[in-house]
């Protein structure tokens, strides 16, 4: 269901706040367009993030966690937290 790490990343993210498409290549770098598509199409088919497209020139769109997205906010900070923890060990 949360594959990759670009995955994990596009939560992080999205647990702060609605992001634009955009958006997610300033934020997440190294992170492709075609990477980034396919990550979202993948998160909005398991019902982790919803996308809203707005009828403007140039086309908005924009990506906000669901209900059910909302929900691995636990399991996120845990993860979060081992990451803080050995960030160190892994730069050594």
């Amino acid at each position: 269901m949360i594959g990759g790490k670009w995955s994990l990343l596009i939560l992080c993210h999205l647990r702060k706040r609605t992001i634009r498409f955009c958006e997610f290549p300033k934020l997440i770098p190294g992170l492709t367009q075609k990477m980034l598509t396919k990550h979202l199409r993948e998160l909005e088919n398991h019902e982790l993030i919803q996308r809203t497209v707005y009828p403007e020139i140039p086309p908005k769109v924009e990506y906000k966690l669901t209900e059910h997205g909302k929900s691995l906010g636990p399991v996120l900070d845990c993860l979060e937290r081992w990451g803080k923890n050995h960030l160190n060990r892994v730069r050594s």
